[in-house]
């Protein structure tokens, strides 16, 4: 795969691209033929600082670079943003995309509005219990002269290394994968700059397929990561995950996977019928939606691993009203397309539903599960 070692900065002049400052009132343009093949090697240095809140001000700035991209978009409230919910044609997978399709025109399943709108509730719902068995087991790795080197599958904006560099020691070399070149790129720039004790992160982009990843592909890999990833996959692309997680000797932390509960603090009568139709469309096409992380420890405990599992729910209210209504509209738009008999009572509910978030008065519990599987180490660790 070629690789090009470039600087932020050096990114800003490719058109259709976006600027590496805050300052900007719309989201560039899709990439062209030439930026859908952009494969970067990025090093990023930025000010060192110590403790475990060290990463704050990179945080910041990534907020600011993908918030500024977004802004002045007039973006239709009752619509529902790419990821959200299903915007796809009848029949198609309404998720990420994971198969090798480089090629393809087809456009984003997630749209960066999104994933910025729910970074800021994924990182209060990531399950903090699981970290410390991690630094453990990361702290035994054989120690490499650059550090760990983490593998963060479907990345999205980056929102997981900005959440997770910075509450780990040492220096650190993200690669980040994803089918998106434009989403590649908001990683990029947006990628944290420094680890819990100052030390240097550096990033690399890879564009590709991530469900037929290898032990090769990961060889040299000290830790595997991803965000709201297993409930996208098939019970065979888990395998291949663990299976490739356990061939390379390396743990794996896959956060955030649908746990197929949802409880509002004012309950409705239709809130489990609702809930029942959209997890049977998470299913759908042999997708496991909330059967993931189930499958998923079972795929990692086979291959030897010790695997813990933490509950991470989103936990919205009135703070969190523009995340919530877009969620409701995704929630109850895949029930209604699993079960189209729905649809009248459905937007009755969804009618109230909106008001009472409108109204500052709705507060909803979205259980998601965060999985650490602790492969058996390789090399004589």
């Amino acid at each position: 795969m070629r690789k090009t070692t470039v600087t932020p900065t050096d990114l800003a002049p490719h058109a259709g691209d976006m600027p590496a400052t805050p300052a900007i009132s719309a989201i560039p343009a899709q990439p062209g033929p030439r930026e859908a093949s952009l494969d970067t090697d990025i090093s990023t240095s930025g000010t060192s600082t110590s403790g475990t809140d060290s990463g704050d001000a990179a945080v910041t700035s990534a907020e600011d670079v993908i918030a500024g991209a977004v802004t002045g978009q007039n973006l239709d409230e009752s619509a529902v943003i790419a990821g959200a919910g299903p915007v796809t044609r009848p029949g198609e997978r309404p998720t990420v995309r994971l198969r090798d399709d480089a090629g393809s025109e087809e456009p984003p399943r997630y749209a960066p509005e999104w994933l910025q709108l729910r970074e800021p509730a994924d990182a209060a719902a990531r399950a903090l219990d699981l970290l410390d068995p991690l630094r453990i087991r990361l702290a035994n790795l054989p120690g490499r002269p650059g550090g760990l080197v983490i593998h963060d599958l479907g990345c999205g904006t980056g929102s997981m290394g900005r959440w997770l560099a910075p509450r780990l020691d040492g220096p650190q070399h993200w690669i980040l994968h994803d089918r998106d070149p434009y989403l590649l790129h908001f990683a990029a720039v947006a990628s944290p700059r420094a680890a819990a004790d100052g030390s240097r992160v550096t990033v690399e982009t890879r564009r590709g397929d991530v469900a037929r990843l290898t032990p090769d592909a990961l060889v040299g890999a000290s830790l595997v990561t991803a965000s709201a990833l297993l409930d996208v996959l098939t019970r065979e692309e888990i395998g291949t995950l663990a299976a490739a997680c356990a061939g390379a000797g390396c743990p794996a932390l896959l956060t955030l996977s649908v746990a197929g509960r949802v409880d509002f603090g004012d309950p409705d009568p239709m809130d489990e019928e609702i809930a029942a139709a959209f997890n049977d469309h998470q299913r759908r096409g042999g997708l496991l939606g909330p059967d993931a992380v189930t499958v998923a420890c079972e795929a990692f405990a086979d291959r030897g691993a010790t695997v813990k599992v933490h509950p991470s729910a989103w936990r919205l209210g009135p703070e969190q009203a523009a995340l919530t209504a877009q969620w409701l509209r995704g929630w109850v738009g895949a029930a209604v397309e699993q079960r189209p008999e729905l649809a009248a009572r459905a937007d009755e509910y969804l009618t109230r539903r909106l008001a009472a978030c409108t109204a500052g008065e709705l507060r909803v519990a979205v259980h998601h599960s965060d999985l650490l599987a602790l492969a058996r180490p390789t090399g004589g660790a």
